[in-house]
């Protein structure tokens, strides 16, 4: 697949409320550009073995990522379970559809 295209990264901060209980508030999405390719057969196992239900890798520049954990991708939102630190610079996400992150979609 490897290909370009864009994706926006979702920070979340978590605020307590006045009970003392974390509450998580999304700040405002950032575009950036990247590359798109399906998780490799081994990924896909070794990910399904812990629960996972890997579905994309997003290689994005290094100075782009800021440890978000939500990506959207194609008007589907998908939670990042793991990161890479990559060649040239840039920062491999690895993403899965899981209930909580999919907005209903």
């Amino acid at each position: 697949m490897d290909r370009s295209d864009v994706i926006k990264l979702i920070p979340i901060t978590y605020t307590k409320d006045t009970a003392g209980i974390p509450r998580a508030t999304e700040g405002e999405p950032r575009e950036v550009m990247c590359q798109v390719d399906s998780v490799t057969r081994s990924e896909f196992f070794e990910a399904g073995r812990n629960g996972l239900n890997p579905e994309f890798v997003f290689r994005v520049f290094f100075g782009d990522y800021e440890g978000e954990r939500l990506v959207e991708y194609q008007n589907k939102r998908y939670s990042i379970y793991r990161t890479y630190h990559g060649r040239n610079d840039m920062m491999e996400l690895y993403a899965e559809r899981k209930g909580g992150t999919n907005g209903g979609n």
